[in-house]
């Protein structure tokens, strides 16, 4: 595998000023790369079984972790001639020999190969799935090894054998992000071809030495964070404030347009090809030709476009929490969770919500502010059962409060974030946690006294906060002011002067 660059890096992205004949080449060249890569993914696939089913592999899987056990994998890889740079030298053979030749540049074919083999060794190590063959049109970007040959940029435009093509700036850049880019120098470039509003377009990604530039609205604080993450919410425990919200709450998916849109397809396609299906409406088994009507290609190109919409908001999203949580600070410590037993157990609200993309949003931003995202083990801390004076104690999932017997009371996400906090080396801190306490309890309560304000003015919160009285059966404090969630409206309208009749 090829070594990772040291240096910090970051990117930015420029639309294309495209002709319709750039528009042909580069549609041309994309698929050129496809091709490529379905080539390096199954040679590849090919090497990692004549592996696996070596002598050498077999009888190291056997064997306790050593250095004979080492040896006999690494002899295993060698007589299968599985590895990157195998793979590069073999991709250059499978370039010249036919047409893609023509279209892709020896660097551009390398890091196809490298993509290829990167997908084939995360489905080796079990961090993916089998990885699939690419169709026509699965394909969106292609990119360079350097700035020096094949896809280059050259001040204000990019070069690549033979293509001229120049960008579309922001003539204001309001807050300096395009110039303080351009200052940089670029590692690589990355081409990538989106479709929206129904119209293919081009952008390229420049990908530059450095660190991305900090506006001044998104202060960067100091403290030590710990937060607890759920499937749709998350809280936020600093040394002088606390936050419980929603991932997105602007997201929301509509589910009923988009099954009526896939069932209008469903008609559309049976239509196109009667001869596809069944009397009962079942496709029939075997070799089939499908044929796309206009109105297919509209209701798809619809649904597409939706679906651009929901991931560009729920990322801008994603952003404005990240910066909300290191105005706090960026030393940050979160328990370490499986994202997929998520999808498998919150479907829905994790299709709509994305907490995983979130954490890699926040560990980029907390990186580039010289920060950190730690992540500790779940089994050895234990946080959602665990209570600073050292109890443990199982909780269903549906209770939402946290009250132990030494009288701590404290909403349970907040404060599995607040002990996150005093965490180290994937052991809680129950001494520290307990010193710091009395300070954080009001932290706590403050936050939750927000989210019940806005419950009681009509804003609707997941079931997990627990804001109900039923729920919590605490009251909440702010400040030295002790009121309850239903008494904070009819206290917000008599002081502004508003009749309201009491309930």
């Amino acid at each position: 595998m090829a070594k990772k660059s040291k240096t910090s890096s970051f990117s930015h992205e420029f639309q294309l000023k495209t002709t319709p004949k750039d528009n042909r080449i580069l549609d041309i060249r994309l698929d050129a790369g496809r091709n490529l890569y379905n080539a390096c993914l199954g040679e590849a696939l090919k090497r990692l079984a004549r592996m696996r089913s070596s002598p050498e592999w077999q009888h190291a899987g056997k064997m306790s972790k050593g250095k004979q056990r080492t040896a006999l994998f690494n002899s295993a890889r060698n007589q299968a001639n599985y590895s990157e740079y195998a793979l590069h030298a073999g991709v250059g053979n499978l370039r010249n020999s036919c047409w893609i030749g023509d279209h892709i540049d020896s660097l551009t074919a390398q890091k196809i190969a490298a993509r290829a083999y990167k997908a084939v060794e995360d489905y080796q190590f079990g961090k993916h799935g089998k990885p699939r063959f690419k169709r026509k049109g699965w394909m969106s970007s292609l990119e360079g090894k350097n700035n020096k040959a094949g896809i280059r940029w050259c001040n204000d435009h990019i070069e690549w054998s033979g293509l001229n093509i120049q960008c579309l700036f922001d003539r204001k850049d309001r807050f300096g992000v395009q110039a303080h880019a351009l200052s940089h120098d670029v590692k690589y470039v990355r081409l990538v071809k989106k479709n929206i509003r129904g119209t293919a377009r081009w952008f390229v990604k420049l990908v530059l030495k450095g660190t991305a530039k900090i506006k001044r609205e998104n202060q960067i604080g100091a403290e030590a964070i710990g937060l607890d993450i759920g499937p749709s919410t998350l809280a936020v425990v600093g040394d002088t404030d606390a936050m419980l919200t929603e991932f997105c709450p602007e997201v929301g998916i509509p589910y009923k347009h988009i099954r009526l849109t896939q069932r209008k397809m469903a008609r559309s396609l049976q239509t196109a090809n009667p001869d596809n299906y069944n009397e009962d409406g079942s496709v029939k088994s075997g070799k089939k030709q499908w044929f796309f009507s206009s109105k297919y290609q509209a209701l798809k190109s619809e649904l597409a476009e939706l679906q651009r919409i929901l991931a560009e908001t729920r990322k801008r999203a994603h952003g404005r929490l990240a910066n909300k949580v290191m105005a706090l600070g960026t030393r940050i410590k979160t328990e370490k969770l499986s994202y997929k037993a998520f999808q498998r157990a919150f479907g829905k609200s994790v299709i709509r919500r994305a907490p995983g993309k979130f954490v890699g949003i926040l560990r980029r931003k907390a990186e580039n502010a010289g920060g950190k995202v730690t992540e500790f083990s779940t089994r050895s801390t234990k946080l959602s059962q665990s209570c600073h004076c050292g109890r443990v104690t199982q909780k269903p999932l549906s209770k939402r409060w946290h009250a132990c017997a030494c009288r701590v009371k404290a909403q349970r996400d907040l404060y599995s974030a607040f002990l996150a906090k005093h965490v180290s080396n994937d052991i809680l801190d129950t001494r520290q946690a307990a010193e710091a306490w009395p300070g954080a309890n009001l932290l706590l309560e403050r936050a939750v006294s927000r989210v019940q304000c806005e419950a009681a003015n009509g804003r609707n919160h997941p079931a997990s906060f627990g804001v109900n009285r039923r729920q919590s059966c605490l009251p909440v404090k702010d400040g030295s002011t002790t009121v309850e969630a239903g008494n904070i409206a009819f206290i917000a309208r008599e002081t502004a002067g508003i009749a309201v009749r009491t309930p």
